[in-house]
C-alpha cells in the first residue's frame, strides 16, 4: 500500500488539473485512471471533435475557393483521413498530459479505482491484481461522465447503426444519411461535420429550438444557417415508431405540425450524458448523491463524507471541460492552504464550435424577462463588419444585454466566425464587473471581428455607428 497526500480518481480535465496544481503546491499526488490520460475531453470529446470541425470548416472554405480566384478541380471528400487526423491530435494531447505528470512528479496508477473508508482507494490493474492506497489529505472523485442512448424510444446504442458521439469519432466513412437526435452542442457540432462531408443530415430536437440553452436569437440564427446548408432541422419534435435493422433505421418524426417518416443509414444519439457514479464505492463510503444523480457537494467541493471531494462532470453543474478544470484548480488551492476564489458558476462561458460558432456568457434575454430585470439590448450584425466581409463569413451577430440603470453586462451572445474566441473579452468584463461604458473605453483595432463587440456595446447605449 502506497500513501499520498492526495489521490485523484479520474484523469480527465478536472482530475489532471487538480493533480498538477496539488503537486505544484508541494503535495504528493496519485491519479488513478484506467484509460489514457485526458478524459473524455482529450480522448472522446472536445479535442477530436474540434479537429473534425476544423476539417469540416476547411471543406466548406474549399467549396468557396472560386470566389477568391482559386480553381480546384477534382475535389473529393473522405471522412476517414479526417477521422485519423483527429485521433492523432487527441493522442498528442494525451501524451502532453503524461509529460506534465512526469514534470510535476504526479504518479499515474493505471487501473480501476474503488473508494474505501478511511480515505483509501483500491485499484484493480489490467492483470487483475489489487492494491489499496491511502490519502493523508483528500480523495478527489473526478470520474466524469459517459454517453447514453435512448432505449425508452428504441434507440439503444449498438455501435453499428445507433451510435454515440464516441462511436462516430472512430467511424471510417461518412454515411449517406444520418439522423442526429439532440440539437445541443454535441448534436449541432456533429451535424455540421457530417453535412460538410456530404451526409444528408436530419437534426432532430424535442425542444422548440436548436441549442435550447442559448439565447433564442442565437438559436434562430444557427437554425437559419444550417437550413441554408441543406441540413434538415426539426425542432419541437416527437419521435415514434423507431425500427432498427442491421443496415439502418427508420423513425416517425412529428415536428412543426407535420409528420414524416425518415429512413437513415445511421442514427447519432446526442441527447445528454450520464455521470460515472456506479461501481466506484460511493455507497460503501456513505457519500450521498444529488436528486439528479450527481455526487452531492458544497461550494468547496466537499462531499457528505469528510476527506472526500468531487469535481468535474460527476459533480454536476455545467458539464464542461473548462468548468471542471477550474474546479480542479480551485480545489487544489484549497487543499494547499491558498487563498482561493470559489468558482463563479454564473460566469462559465458556453461554446459550440459548429459553423457558424455560438458562444455566450450570462443571462439570455428570456431569463432577463423571467427575472423581471430592467435591461437594454445592443446588437451588431457581422454583415456590417469590415473584417467579416473580407473573409466572406458574414453570418451572425454580437448581442449585448446590459442593465438599464448601471450598464452592467447581464449577458452576452455571439453567433459567427471565431465566436468562441471573441466571447472571452466579455467573460473578463463580466467577471470584473465592467460596465458597457468601460468596454467602450477600450479601443478595438480595425479591421477586426472584435469591433462587433464595441458596436454592440454602443448600440446598447443608443449610439451605434456602423449599422
Amino acid at each position: 500500500m502506497a500513501s499520498f497526500d492526495v489521490i485523484v480518481l479520474g484523469g480527465g480535465p478536472a482530475g489532471y488539473v487538480c493533480a498538477i496544481r496539488c503537486a505544484q503546491l508541494g503535495m504528493q499526488v496519485a491519479v488513478i485512471e484506467r484509460e489514457a490520460l485526458g478524459g473524455t475531453c482529450v480522448l472522446w470529446g472536445c479535442i477530436p471533435a474540434k479537429a473534425l470541425l476544423e476539417s469540416a470548416g476547411l471543406a466548406q472554405k474549399i467549396g468557396k475557393a472560386a470566389d477568391h480566384g482559386i480553381t480546384i478541380d477534382g475535389v473529393t471528400l473522405d471522412f476517414g483521413p479526417a477521422m485519423k487526423r483527429s485521433r492523432a491530435v487527441s493522442q498528442q494531447n494525451s501524451k502532453g498530459v503524461e509529460f506534465l505528470f512526469k514534470k510535476h512528479k504526479v504518479q499515474w496508477i493505471r487501473g480501476e479505482g474503488v473508494l474505501e473508508k478511511g480515505k483509501k482507494v483500491t485499484v484493480t490493474g489490467a492483470d487483475g491484481k489489487k492494491d489499496t492506497h491511502d490519502a493523508k489529505k483528500a480523495v478527489v472523485i473526478a470520474t466524469g461522465s459517459r454517453v447514453k442512448g435512448l432505449p425508452q424510444i428504441g434507440l439503444e446504442l449498438d455501435k453499428q447503426v445507433v451510435l454515440s458521439s464516441d462511436d462516430v469519432l472512430v467511424a471510417e466513412k461518412a454515411p449517406a444519411t444520418m439522423a442526429v437526435i439532440g440539437a445541443g452542442a454535441v448534436g449541432c457540432e456533429f451535424a455540421d461535420v457530417f453535412a460538410s462531408f456530404g451526409t444528408k443530415v436530419s437534426l432532430i430536437e424535442v425542444a422548440p429550438t436548436v441549442l435550447p440553452l442559448e439565447d433564442a436569437d442565437c438559436s434562430a440564427e444557427l437554425a437559419r444557417a444550417f437550413k441554408k446548408r441543406k441540413i434538415d432541422v426539426m425542432t419541437g419534435a416527437k419521435i415514434s415508431n423507431v425500427k432498427v435493422t442491421k443496415t439502418g433505421a427508420s423513425l416517425t418524426v412529428e415536428a412543426q405540425g407535420a409528420t414524416q417518416q425518415i429512413a437513415v443509414e445511421k442514427v447519432l444519439v446526442a441527447a445528454g450524458r450520464a455521470p460515472n457514479v456506479e461501481k466506484i464505492g460511493l455507497e460503501a463510503v456513505g457519500i450521498a448523491k444529488s436528486e439528479r444523480g450527481f455526487v452531492k457537494i458544497n461550494e468547496k467541493f466537499e462531499t457528505t463524507v469528510p476527506g472526500y471531494y468531487a469535481i468535474g462532470d460527476v459533480a454536476g453543474n455545467q458539464m464542461l471541460a473548462h468548468k471542471g478544470s477550474r474546479e480542479g484548480h480551485v480545489l487544489a488551492d484549497l487543499l494547499g492552504g491558498q487563498h482561493a476564489h470559489l468558482v463563479n458558476y454564473q460566469n462559465i462561458p458556453s461554446c459550440t464550435y459548429c459553423h457558424p460558432e455560438v458562444a455566450s456568457i450570462g443571462l439570455t434575454e428570456q431569463a432577463c424577462k423571467d427575472q423581471k430585470l430592467d435591461y437594454k439590448v445592443g446588437k451588431f450584425p457581422f454583415s456590417a463588419n469590415g473584417r467579416a466581409r473580407t473573409t466572406g463569413e458574414t453570418d451572425g451577430f454580437v448581442k449585448i444585454i446590459r442593465g438599464a440603470k448601471h450598464g452592467e453586462i447581464l449577458g452576452a451572445h455571439i453567433v459567427g466566425v471565431s465566436a468562441t474566441e471573441m466571447i472571452h473579452e466579455l467573460v473578463v468584463a463580466r467577471e470584473n464587473e465592467f460596465t458597457v461604458e468601460e468596454i467602450d473605453l477600450a479601443v478595438h483595432a480595425h479591421p477586426t471581428l472584435s469591433e462587433a463587440i464595441g458596436e454592440a456595446v454602443l448600440d446598447s447605449m443608443g449610439k451605434m455607428l456602423h449599422a
